[in-house]
């Protein structure tokens, strides 16, 4: 493939992703999904396959997905849940340009707590100041575009939500926004949960403040973003060039 090919660049990017959470520990098994809105075809999307592993995914084995759940292109199959979810969102909320769903561990730990929520006690959370949703009604397995509209639904026009007893799911314009965002979500709810295991009361940053400071780590990170991507990006083909056949 060209890699002038915003395809190839696009599935390259999400290939990217996967492999570097894998490394993180922020995957789980063959379990998870990542799906990005086709860059030349909005009525499609690409879709990490099941039963492959996040460490070995390719360029390759990236799928090329429908509305109606047709594999347009790819050898692999859909894993069910990842179509129902994914495919509701990015049909329900046009900026979710990609969108990222995971049971990592510590932003999966506040989903299994009482009114656990996202704390404004530490400068990472900031950038997800008033861009977080929660879905407080655990409803099983997404096995249906109902449960899809419904996640769809909760999410709203937030980044990122909070899925009680299940995990989290990310959203961004493209998919570098998307995957940074993720990276500092999981450092920021385990920083969290660091600081709450000490038994003190969290200290909390005021509105006004965290307002303020959240308008300018996104003007930073929109930018930052982008050259973390690239960074993986090149690190990942130095170690092995065979991800991107």
């Amino acid at each position: 493939m060209n890699n002038n090919d915003p395809i190839f660049k696009r599935k390259l990017e999400l290939v990217a992703a996967l492999r570097w959470s894998e490394r993180l520990g922020l995957s789980e098994g063959i379990c998870n999904h990542y799906s990005a809105v086709h860059p030349t075809d909005t009525d499609l999307f690409l879709l990490n396959p099941q039963g492959i592993h996040w460490s070995e995914v390719q360029v390759s084995d990236i799928l090329t997905v429908d509305v109606d759940g047709n594999v347009v292109q790819g050898k692999h199959t859909i894993e069910p849940s990842a179509f129902y979810i994914h495919s509701r969102i990015h049909l329900n909320n046009t900026s979710a340009v990609c969108v990222l769903h995971t049971h990592m561990p510590h932003a999966t730990a506040l989903c299994c707590i009482e009114e656990g929520r996202l704390e404004w006690c530490s400068q990472n959370a900031l950038r997800y100041y008033g861009d977080v949703a929660y879905d407080r009604e655990f409803n099983g397995v997404a096995n249906a575009n109902e449960e899809g509209d419904r996640l769809a639904t909760a999410l709203g026009n937030k980044r990122v939500i909070f899925l009680e007893h299940h995990g989290v799911i990310v959203t961004g314009s493209c998919i570098a926004h998307a995957f940074d965002d993720l990276y500092y979500l999981e450092r920021t709810c385990e920083l969290q949960l660091k600081a709450m295991s000490s038994g003190r009361q969290l200290k909390i940053i005021s509105d006004e403040m965290a307002e303020a400071t959240s308008n300018e780590i996104k003007l930073v990170c929109r930018e930052q973003s982008i050259s973390h991507m690239e960074a993986i990006c090149r690190i990942l083909i130095a170690e092995d060039p065979g991800l991107v056949e």
